[in-house]
């Protein structure tokens, strides 16, 4: 495969450098050829006329018809590279003359006329020469006197000259080459320049400044892209300064409603408490209406701390409280806490210890364990492991599994993927809590399906805070 030049400078000189080098050696091309044609016509020119006029010095001197002694006069004449012949008598034969043709002297007697005819013989050029001698009459009629003259010519000083002339060209065309360069360098820089000015501004667009501009300079087509991207990035800092506003407008609003709520959800809930206390002793329709109530404000106090929990995370005010922690034993009491013990099962190792927040720990894996009995099927287990890098956390369920459209989405606020669980406990908010949590250990939460059927999720969690020089055994996915 042919390397291709990288970089808009590797490309502009070596373009400019070949339209240079392809344009000089046109024109030396063109002129040698020029030159060639010239120098050839003229020695041909120079040899023909000086031949005719050797020719017609001698030819009233001659007799008619001749003789074999008039025949060696004109070729003595005309030259020692001559041929002289008249019908069957010719001259002696001068110094290359068997290198006229037969085609020469069929031209000659057909058209009655000077003929020449370039040849390449014994590696170099010849000027085949063939002329009639012709008689005139008294009335000025010229006729063939059935004289024929063949003189052969070496241009091989012609071609050394075409050779120095095509030499020169090309000398010419190198010294050419090295200001094309200089000249290519100095068009590309100032090209380049503003490509790279406008490089650096869209970089810093992407680094988030989005206040980077570039002024326009000139009215070419740079400048037109240069005020295009200016145009784009007040367009973008326009709309993302728009949706900043709005979206720290609407997490203000979620704290400070969750934060209005707290107080007559305290309220709310110690009276819930006390109706609870006294359902029993209400009729069948009251007391059904008590525990509606009652689940109802459960769920919506669940929801106020969900939200100010999100807020604090949007605000960037979450903080960790570390502690060692054992985690198996940590997600044990997770699961006891909540009485889900026996319909969990937990493979572990013992004594994977790390440091971490145990609260928001719980929080991670009481949303995970109970999405699965939810929404899943038996059996759920939980698998921990660790390695020197990290743990892992991967609760697994035996239900119909994630839709593949789901998957995406699963983490998202409020994300429900059936519409109608729309009343259930749950706020669509408690795998997004998960996700958040488990980033500001430094880890990471991942969703998706079993090998063989259910949902599957995935907690890992770096080991860079572990303590204990003896490290659990497990295999790390």
């Amino acid at each position: 495969m042919r390397p291709r030049p990288r970089g808009l400078r590797a490309r502009l000189l070596v373009a400019f450098v070949l339209v240079t080098v392809l344009g000089a050696a046109a024109a030396a091309w063109s002129g040698a050829g020029s030159a060639s044609t010239a120098l050839v016509a003229s020695a041909e020119q120079r040899l023909t006329e000086g031949l005719t006029g050797r020719i017609d010095a001698v030819t009233p001197q001659l007799p008619h018809p001749p003789d074999r002694d008039a025949l060696d006069r004109l070729r003595a004449a005309a030259g020692p590279d001559t041929l002289v012949t008249y019908r069957n008598l010719r001259s002696a034969d001068g110094d290359g003359t068997g290198l006229v043709t037969g085609e020469l002297r069929t031209a000659v007697r057909t058209r009655h006329e000077l003929v020449t005819q370039r040849i390449t013989a014994d590696g170099g050029p010849w000027l085949l020469v063939g002329t009639p001698v012709m008689i005139t009459a008294p009335d000025g009629a010229r006729t063939p006197s059935g004289i024929e003259v063949y003189s052969v010519h070496d241009l091989t000083g012609v071609e050394r000259q075409i050779d120095g002339l095509a030499a020169a060209a090309a000398g010419t065309a190198a010294l050419a080459l090295p200001p094309a360069v200089l000249l290519a360098l100095l068009a590309s820089r100032s090209v380049l320049r503003p490509v790279r000015r406008l490089r650096d501004t869209a970089q810093r667009l992407a680094d988030g400044d989005l206040g980077a501009r570039l002024p326009p300079r000139g009215a070419d087509e740079l400048a037109e892209l240069t005020a295009t991207v200016n145009g784009m990035a007040e367009s973008l800092q326009t709309s993302m300064t728009a949706m900043r506003r709005m979206q720290a407008d609407a997490r203000r609003f979620a704290a400070d409603v969750s934060h209005e709520l707290r107080t007559p959800l305290s309220t709310l809930t110690a009276v819930v408490e006390v109706l609870a206390t006294a359902a029993d002793g209400m009729p069948a329709d009251a007391r059904e209406s008590a525990e509606l109530a009652i689940t109802e404000t459960h769920r919506l106090v669940r929801l106020v701390e969900d939200l100010m929990e999100v807020s604090r995370f949007d605000a960037g005010t979450a903080r960790l409280r570390l502690e060692e922690t054992e985690l198996t034993g940590a997600v044990r009491d997770c699961l006891r806490a909540r009485g889900w013990l026996d319909r969990v099962d937990v493979e572990a190792p013992e004594d994977i210890r790390l440091r971490l927040d145990r609260r928001r720990l719980d929080v991670i894996m009481a949303n995970l364990v109970g999405n699965a009995l939810r929404h899943g099927g038996p059996p759920v287990r939980i698998r921990l492991s660790a390695s020197r890098e990290q743990v892992r956390a991967e609760v697994t369920d035996g239900g119909p599994g994630l839709p593949e459209q789901v998957v995406p989405q699963v983490f998202d606020r409020f994300y429900k993927a059936d519409a109608v669980r729309t009343r259930t406990p749950g706020s669509g908010l408690g795998l997004a809590i998960a996700l958040e949590n488990a980033r500001l250990h430094g880890g990471d939460l991942t969703a998706g399906n079993a090998g063989g059927a259910g949902a599957r999720f995935v907690l890992r969690l770096p080991r860079d805070g572990a303590v204990g020089a003896d490290w659990a055994d497990g295999e790390d996915g």
